[in-house]
């Protein structure tokens, strides 16, 4: 390998400083000639590892930054995007932003910029992501396990680290940068007839443990080898913390206030109005989101611009909150609610870094088998789908190591179960909750916001057929 190549390969990835993000703000507001002007800009790097058949596949990692100018003119808007960062296509790109504001129709949901916030003092936090010599030590740390065991691994490493930035005519400017690396992997028994899953989720790489994920998934493909058919119906079922968060991770996304007040969903009030002050599950659920659990710098901000702040969405048991974006709160006379609204009366939260938290219990999952006299435990679901959205309610399949539990002892693998559920109704049906740990929910298994979530045993999770998929 010659040292150049070498070079390229290993040298760090760079995101955007604020100093420099301030300074592409300033001069693409300069050249701007809309009455007011809005700048946001993101720079992404990324890095990722796959491994397949017990070794590494492919390496990769790339960077890039863009730039997205919206011109406000007489009411009216539109946005440009670039990824040239030098003063004429700057230019070039404002000018073109306001000559198609002036063609479209008026949006008369679009909220006035806002002027200079206040934002939190800036958290201690790495920045940082690894080298392709570290990711492939962690993959090996899974592939070595699953090859003594005699079975093959296949995952997948991804590391985000970015900074993005919002500034205006208005004398408006944030900032905030974040890390996040996810480590899964999928392990398989030769003959195909058992699976088992696993995945670390931090900030920085030094959170990645895998050489637990290799056990695990290593552990739960060998005890699911030959599953068999159980009959399909509603059991006790103890939920392990990922397949918790894929479905809870849905009410949050369906605490949407405009939809609730329209009558469009499980938010809506019988007679008008929404649930807030009501209770929906059972007590002991609380559902927050809270920047100081988030991968950034500086806590984040929302697509308006406004600094983002610790939102109790549920607690025990009651809606305590729902998410009103500027022009939704302007017409109920409340405060929007900050939490990652994307501005013009849209948008809802998870995204963008942003965290999720259920608190949970002290019930260990060896404890809440002990206590099931049949029942079924489930690592995880995949290809979610919604069906109804005034009752939250999904349909999907469990993977990757699902078994039944006889007189309080996992007994069997069993073949994998389509449900049809509703995470409100087994909220309702809760008996006991672990400890809340941080777990990758996305059933694309990227890296994303963080999210924490209990393992939880429930009553009369509905199981619909079998599926023969393992």
């Amino acid at each position: 390998m010659s040292p150049l190549i070498s070079r390229r390969l290993y040298a760090p990835i760079e995101i955007l400083s604020r100093t420099d993000a301030e300074e592409i703000a300033k001069r693409a507001l300069k050249n701007s000639p809309a009455d007011e002007t809005r700048v946001s800009i993101n720079s992404a790097a990324r890095a990722d590892t796959r491994f397949a058949l017990n070794q590494v596949t492919t390496s990769g990692e790339n960077r890039d930054t863009s730039v997205t100018i919206t011109a406000l003119v007489n009411g009216r808007s539109a946005s440009v995007t670039t990824n040239r960062l030098d003063e004429a296509s700057l230019a070039a790109a404002a000018k073109e932003a306001t000559e198609i504001a002036k063609l479209v129709p008026p949006n008369p949901e679009r909220m006035p910029e806002l002027g200079a916030q206040e934002y939190p003092p800036v958290k201690s936090r790495i920045i940082s992501l690894p080298s392709p010599a570290e990711r492939a030590q962690a993959a090996k740390k899974v592939t070595d396990q699953a090859r003594a065991a005699g079975l093959v691994a296949t995952g997948f490493i991804e590391c985000r680290a970015g900074a993005s930035a919002l500034a205006n005519s208005k004398g408006l400017f944030a900032y905030d940068s974040s890390a996040v690396v996810t480590m899964t992997a999928t392990v398989r028994t030769p003959d195909g007839t058992g699976s088992g899953w696993a995945c670390s989720d931090g900030d920085t790489f030094a959170d990645i443990d895998a050489q637990r994920v290799g056990a695990v998934a290593t552990d739960k493909a060998t005890k699911s080898r030959n599953p068999m058919a159980v009959e399909p119906g509603r059991y006790v079922t103890i939920l392990e913390p990922t397949a918790v968060g894929n479905l809870v991770q849905m009410i949050a996304g369906s605490m949407q206030a405009r939809s609730a007040d329209e009558g469009r969903s499980f938010f809506s009030k019988t007679g008008g109005g929404n649930k807030i002050g009501m209770k929906v599950v059972d007590e002991r659920v609380t559902l927050l989101t809270d920047p100081d659990d988030s991968p950034s710098t500086s806590g984040g901000f929302d697509g308006d611009g406004m600094p983002l702040e610790k939102v109790v969405w549920i607690e025990n048991g009651v809606v305590k909150t729902l998410n009103y974006a500027r022009y939704g709160a302007q017409k109920q006379g409340v405060q929007p609610t900050r939490a990652g609204n994307s501005g013009g009366g849209g948008g809802g939260f998870g995204g963008g870094g942003r965290a999720l938290r259920m608190l949970g219990g002290t019930t260990s999952t060896a404890d809440m088998i002990k206590g099931t006299e049949r029942g079924i435990l489930v690592t995880r679901f995949w290809y979610i789908r919604a069906t109804d959205p005034r009752t939250i309610s999904f349909t999907g399949l469990t993977r990757d190591g699902t078994f039944l539990i006889e007189n309080g002892k996992v007994t069997h693998p069993v073949k994998n179960f389509r449900f049809n559920e509703s995470p409100i109704f087994f909220l309702n049906n809760l008996e006991a909750l672990g400890p809340s740990i941080r777990i990758n929910a996305s059933e694309a298994l990227g890296a994303g916001g963080a999210t924490y979530m209990p393992t939880l045993k429930v009553r009369d999770f509905t199981f619909s057929s079998l599926s023969d998929a393992v």
